[in-house]
């Protein structure tokens, strides 16, 4: 089982990557309710009636990691709408030279679900795509893409 990963690479410290992966309503596009920048920390995402997840903050070491376990979670857009419950969603944090490696990873979300090719276009979209923008630019963006999820 291979579980969704991508990762990037940008001139920002680990410090400003980290911050910019907590402001979780600055890339992530939708409804978010609850805080999202420290350990313990609940949060839910809803995107219109597709979407809803709640993530709890279960590792967070500045500079380093964040890791959020989906604690509740239905997708009106697959047969089984608790696909996502369990899974834990992980950003590593390295140095790597000058540059800053973010690595992604969706640890549970697996080719065997039925939402893994539709979320991990979305999940390309909001780390490649926007979360990316937000660390270089300081400013997420908005999804242009038909397929909503």
């Amino acid at each position: 089982m291979t579980n969704y990963t991508t990762s990037f690479l940008v001139d920002q410290t680990p410090e400003e990557v980290f911050a910019a992966i907590n402001n979780v309503r600055g890339w992530w596009t939708g409804e978010i309710e609850g805080s999202t920048d420290k350990l313990g920390d609940e949060f839910t995402y809803r995107y219109e009636e597709l979407h809803y997840s709640k993530q709890r903050i279960t590792e967070f070491i500045p500079g380093k990691k964040v890791v959020w376990l989906v604690t509740d979670a239905s997708l009106n857009f697959v047969e089984d709408k608790t696909e996502w419950i369990g899974t834990e969603i992980t950003f590593e944090i390295a140095r790597m030279g000058d540059k800053t490696e973010v690595r992604f990873t969706h640890l549970g979300l697996v080719p065997e679900y039925e939402c893994f090719d539709s979320c991990s276009n979305a999940w390309g979209f909001y780390i490649n795509g926007s979360l990316r923008n937000l660390i270089t630019t300081g400013k997420g963006q908005q999804p242009n893409f038909v397929d909503k999820v």
